[in-house]
């Protein structure tokens, strides 16, 4: 039970610490559509979100205020239909900024989250990603800052943090944990020395 509280403490913690929404009326709580036993982003569409601490507010098309959604816990297999599913829920879907797919069966780095153009923060974690340079796709979100993918089969492979963080430039939170400069440094170092590597080794 204590973890579980940690978890959601961090959750509120890192969801206060990095908003900031230049339209006011946007800074809305996540639409929550965890939960809902779904095996599709598209499964979303005839589900009503969860009713949260702070109640969700609507424009006058009934479209949520928020820049952030929940998809956690579920049985998500792939992102087909994602941009759809947010324009659906979203009054503004290309500021979406806070991404929550942790808990479902996602096996690989869909494209289509390197077109959230605006997302700050990107929970992935237990899932089924087992490619660990799925992870250079996210290099193109300028303004991903956190992430969390452990629990994950990548977490197994050697140099896994380093390579995240050596490929995610703009990152400062890993897994609920800090990336520190001198972290950064020497990411960088190890990706320079296993580049060189596999560069010596193509030569022989």
């Amino acid at each position: 039970m204590q973890w579980l509280f940690s978890i959601g403490h961090i959750y509120i913690l890192t969801f206060c610490s990095w908003w900031r929404c230049e339209d006011l009326n946007m800074s809305g709580p996540p639409v929550d559509l965890s939960f809902k036993d779904i095996s599709h982003v598209s499964g979303a569409l005839s589900e009503v979100p969860r009713s949260g601490l702070r109640p969700l507010q609507t424009n006058s098309k009934g479209k949520y205020l928020s820049c952030s959604l929940r998809l956690s816990n579920n049985n998500i297999t792939d992102l087909v239909g994602l941009q759809y599913t947010l324009g659906h829920f979203l009054a503004q879907p290309s500021k979406l900024g806070w991404l929550d797919l942790s808990f479902n069966k996602i096996t690989s780095i869909d494209p289509v989250l390197c077109e959230l153009c605006e997302l700050r923060v990107l929970y992935f974690h237990a899932n089924g990603i087992w490619n660990l340079t799925d992870i250079n796709k996210l290099g193109e979100l300028q303004y991903l800052h956190t992430i969390t993918i452990h629990g994950n089969p990548i977490e197994a492979h050697k140099g896994y943090r380093n390579h995240v963080i050596s490929v995610l430039p703009h990152l400062k939170m890993m897994d609920f944990s800090s990336v520190t400069r001198d972290e950064r440094a020497l990411a960088n170092v190890w990706c320079h020395s296993t580049n060189r590597g596999r560069n010596t080794k193509s030569l022989q």
